[in-house]
Order: structure tokens, then sequence, then C-alpha cells
């Protein structure tokens, strides 16, 4: 079997599974969030995972039959076909709140330059890498997006159409 990009294909629950080669599969996927950002698979069992193209895995809240041709399915949620795995801005914001490893808390100053799409150096003693950036609002963490942080630097990934420049 190939990739179609055409259609959606639910993701095959293990490696052992797998049908198409370099498709990720969800107990991959659920590792992934877990090791890296300390999300625990349980937060995702009412969600299914989808693949649409190479290696962009969405996320449904509910079932469907696979495969399906349509245009959306839920949210994107990560990129899986290239190096290192990347999750997605609309991914942050929505179960950023769950993370508990690479998140980075940002004060306002960082937070504004972030939201902009603005670079910044600074340090951080955890892990180089895709991280969830943060910031503090009334005393709750609000997930901004994804940043890469390298070389005492995080690089804002917050797509140019989402980019905010805020007070």
């Amino acid at each position: 079997m190939s990739n179609d990009g055409q259609q959606f294909d639910r993701l095959p629950q293990t490696p052992a599974e797998r049908t198409i080669e370099g498709r990720a599969s969800r107990e991959e996927v659920l590792t992934y969030f877990e090791d890296r950002f300390g999300i625990p698979p349980e937060i995702f069992e009412d969600y299914t995972f989808w693949e649409k193209g190479a290696g962009k895995i969405w996320i449904y809240a509910g079932e469907a039959p696979t495969p399906l041709a349509i245009e959306a399915l839920g949210m994107t949620c990560l990129r899986t076909r290239q190096e290192h795995w990347k999750p997605t801005t609309d991914f942050a914001q929505r179960f950023g709140t769950e993370a508990s490893r690479c998140v980075i808390d940002l004060e306002h100053e960082g937070a504004r330059r972030f939201a902009a799409g603005e670079d910044q150096d600074l340090e951080w003693d955890g892990d180089w890498g895709y991280l969830i950036a943060a910031h503090e609002l009334a005393g709750e963490r609000y997930p901004l997006g994804i940043g890469l942080y390298v070389h005492g630097e995080l690089r804002s990934m917050v797509p140019k159409g989402r980019q905010r420049k805020l007070q």
C-alpha cells in the first residue's frame, strides 16, 4: 500500500499493524507526547489520530470510517515525516495545559515577542528542540504555541498569519 495524500487514514494502533512505510502509529504518537511533554496517554482516550499527506497527523474527538476522502477532520496536531517530530500551534494551545515537561514559561516581554513571531536569546536549563511556550495570566498558565530552542535561542514557530502584536 502507499500513502494517498487526498484521503485521511486512521493511524494503526501499533507499529506492528503498520501497512504504509513511514506512517506513525497511535502508540508512537502517544509515546512521543508523553516522553517529550509529559502529557499522559489517557488525555487522548476519546480521540482518534489520522494521517493525510505525508506525515501530517490530525487529531479528532470521535470516530469515523477509514479511509475518508474529505478536506479536514479535527485539527492538525503533529508533523512526523521529518527528522524531528513537530507539534502544531493548535496542538500546543489545546493540549499544552496538560504538559509537565518541555514547557518554557515566558515573562510578559518574552511572551509578547514570541506571539509576534520574534526569536529571542534566553537561557533555559531544559531540553533543546521543540517546546511549548507559555505565559501566566491571572494565576493560570496559557500555552502560546510551539517554539524551537537551540543554542540559547528560542525561535517562535507561531505561523505568520497567527502572529500578534501584544502590548
